[in-house]
């Protein structure tokens, strides 16, 4: 298995978005091709994934931005195939963003994942990140065009 960095949009990538996505959320549509070259390009964004000869295993992106405090980093929308799941995928694509991330100066990594998803969690646990307590809190703006209520 190798993880690498996407610097290029083709089709197999689209493709494979189309087939990955719909396994991490029933909410959100998988990503045109606009869409990842919009994240490939960003200079605020890293998306990896882990491959398998010519099989798209998994992806991950690492989200990264500068506020007053220092630079922040964010791990974003792992998902493993089913079918890959528990031969370690999670953990490369994990290990592969902390690395870039202690690289380019980052002092923190956040994450969240969902409590049902209980082998992330472990995994997670891990690599060594910590269960914080903290309110997060997240407006919807496709359902509330009017925030200051």
């Amino acid at each position: 298995m190798q993880i690498e960095e996407v610097l290029q949009v083709t089709n197999e990538l689209v493709e494979a978005f189309e087939h990955l996505v719909p396994q991490l959320s029933s909410s959100s549509a998988p990503p045109n091709r606009e869409d990842l070259e919009a994240i490939v390009s960003s200079p605020s964004t890293v998306l990896y994934v882990a491959r398998e000869g010519e099989s798209l295993l998994g992806t991950l992106t690492l989200a990264l931005f500068r506020i007053p405090t220092g630079l922040r980093a964010w791990i974003e929308d792992v998902v493993v195939d089913g079918g890959a799941r528990a031969r370690g995928v999670g953990e490369a694509l994990n290990r592969a963003a902390l690395e870039r991330a202690r690289a380019l100066g980052a002092t923190t990594v956040d994450l969240t994942s969902r409590p049902s998803r209980e082998a992330a969690n472990r995994l997670y646990e891990r690599l060594g990140f910590k269960r914080r307590e903290t309110n997060i809190y997240r407006l919807d703006l496709r359902d509330s065009m009017d925030a200051r209520t």
